[in-house]
């Protein structure tokens, strides 16, 4: 199920407003009970979500095939202390830059298991990603790496599977 809210001012809600009402972009019955449904649990699964992708990013920093690690729960990060003081926990979300660029982003997306490669980062399961060919595709690749996407970059939605299988699925994919 996906949904969302759109907030600001007035004058810049009227014309989304219209689109919605035209289209017709309203949650179903089933959505709205999914909606409700998924609210029950949603603080112990973002709780453990952030827990894992925390353990998971210190990790990867120590690994020899791991060039950087984007993850703002790391002292290292730049926006860290932005992060600190505006979020309880750093997120699910980490991009990591592997050495060795397509051939070792190729290599490592065919080696794991519990870490589906997908289109879209989200849900329980710990899901991958390669910007470069997938979500950042359409992008010229010279603007695309003047903004940080190259090709050797990973991004990881981490789920909430148990955290020692998750870091082994990611030895794997990187030996």
């Amino acid at each position: 199920m996906i949904g969302g809210a759109v907030i600001g001012r007035q004058e810049l809600l009227d014309p989304i407003q219209f689109y919605q009402n035209a289209a017709g972009a309203v949650p179903g019955p089933f959505d709205c009970y999914l909606t409700l449904r998924g609210i029950k649990t949603l603080a112990v699964r973002m709780d453990r979500h952030c827990a894992n992708a925390a353990e998971l990013a210190a990790w990867l920093t120590q690994q020899p095939q791991v060039a950087k690690v984007y993850y703002p729960g790391l002292p290292t990060h730049p926006g860290h202390a932005v992060a600190a003081r505006q979020m309880k926990a750093f997120g699910g979300m980490i991009s990591l830059q592997l050495h060795g660029g397509a051939a070792a982003a190729r290599q490592f997306l065919t080696r794991t298991k519990l870490f589906s490669l997908a289109e879209s980062l989200d849900g329980v399961e710990s899901l991958v990603n390669h910007p470069a060919t997938m979500t950042h595709a359409s992008i010229p690749k010279a603007v695309r790496e003047a903004r940080g996407v190259d090709d050797g970059l990973i991004r990881l939605s981490v789920g909430i599977e148990d955290v020692a299988d998750l870091r082994d699925d990611l030895e794997d994919a990187l030996h």
